[in-house]
């Protein structure tokens, strides 16, 4: 609950905030069948899971335009969305869950973060009404404070109501909040915010390497895993590793090359 005695984890933190779609879950398989479900709508040919996953990141609007056109910049005349969200809204609400798989030790880093004291938000551009159900399908929610929504601010990552949103429930400041995601989204929501934030590699940012964002303002360290980053959090733990190193073995590495 915010508010509850937290022997501070590291430097000061009092909350930890976590992006959801490729930060705790792999949610590609589901996000591209509720897509290709309303590009079938428009006689489209399927995409490719791994394509879908290039286009997550700024909420349902924009994926539904991406997936539709099949471009990062690309746009439907108003009409045309309409229908084309209404059909993926419609696929995503029965399949969301069922597709997605929890990256490995992914609980196992929440647990590692409440059982410091610090208190735990997942902040993350999808509306409620998909994250709730699929925080309970994943057995995740019960590890979280505060769960905020794309739907519950003005603007959505990259800019930082959410996690000013997430602060104020946690009853903290930014300085004392330490994101971890998976995007530029998210390390610019952060630095917006006055927060700090580390990246995973498990994710999706648009479908460039997350390393690109080594050097982005208020990134940490970017790390294979969730369970990687929250130990590296709590410390003492070696560095984050630089963008060149490979460490392509990291057993709890759970990467999109597994993505069909």
């Amino acid at each position: 609950m915010p508010g509850h005695d937290t022997a501070a984890g590291a430097a000061g933190l009092r909350a930890t905030l976590v992006d959801l779609d490729g930060t705790l879950l792999d949610t590609a398989p589901d996000l591209a069948f509720a897509a290709n479900r309303a590009r079938e709508a428009f006689g489209l040919p399927e995409l490719p899971t791994a394509r879908v996953a290039q286009f997550v990141g700024k909420g349902t609007d924009i994926l539904v335009q991406r997936s539709l056109t099949d471009a990062l910049d690309g746009r439907l005349d108003p009409a045309d969305f309409r229908r084309a969200k209404s059909v993926f809204e419609e696929h995503y609400r029965i399949v969301n869950g069922t597709r997605s798989r929890v990256f490995e030790r992914v609980p196992e880093g929440l647990a590692l973060l409440r059982a410091a004291g610090l208190l735990l938000a997942c902040v993350t551009n999808k509306p409620r009404e998909f994250t709730v159900p699929l925080l309970e399908r994943s057995g995740l929610l019960p590890h979280l404070d505060a769960v905020v929504c794309g739907d519950e601010v003005a603007r959505r990552k990259p800019h930082p109501d959410l996690i000013l949103e997430a602060c104020s429930r946690l009853q903290v400041v930014p300085a004392t909040a330490m994101l971890i995601g998976d995007s530029a989204n998210d390390a610019q929501a952060a630095h917006a915010a006055g927060a700090a934030s580390v990246l995973v590699e498990t994710g999706y940012n648009e479908g460039e390497s997350v390393h690109d964002l080594a050097a982005a303002a208020g990134v940490n360290g970017i790390f294979p895993s969730l369970f990687a980053a929250a130990e590296w959090i709590l410390g003492p733990a070696p560095r984050p590793r630089s963008p060149s190193a490979g460490n392509a073995s990291a057993p709890d590495t759970a990467r999109r090359g597994a993505l069909p």
